[in-house]
């Protein structure tokens, strides 16, 4: 299998609140790191805009990464519409 690495981009909607969200998202961590194909799952929020968070994540496979959107706690975060996603990279092993 090939591993797998993310970069991906979170915003708040206007209507919600950064803290609820960031709240949300450590509870959400918490579940992830749990998953059998997760090997790192980080949330770092903006210092200078707490409306937006970055993730880096590292799976075992993209069939991990897709197992991950199927997951309860995944579907339950998703539910909140919290946040919105700017952008994502698949990204390669370092060269």
């Amino acid at each position: 299998m090939n591993p797998l690495w993310i970069s991906a981009g979170l915003t708040v909607y206007d209507n919600q609140s950064p803290a609820r969200a960031r709240e949300e998202l450590a509870i959400l961590r918490a579940h992830t790191m749990t998953e059998e194909g997760c090997v790192s799952f980080e949330i770092r929020p903006h210092q200078n805009a707490p409306n937006k968070f970055t993730l880096w994540e590292e799976w075992i496979s993209a069939d991990a990464l897709t197992a991950h959107f199927e997951a309860a706690h995944t579907k339950h975060y998703l539910s909140l519409e919290l946040t919105h996603i700017d952008y994502v990279e698949r990204l390669e092993a370092t060269l």
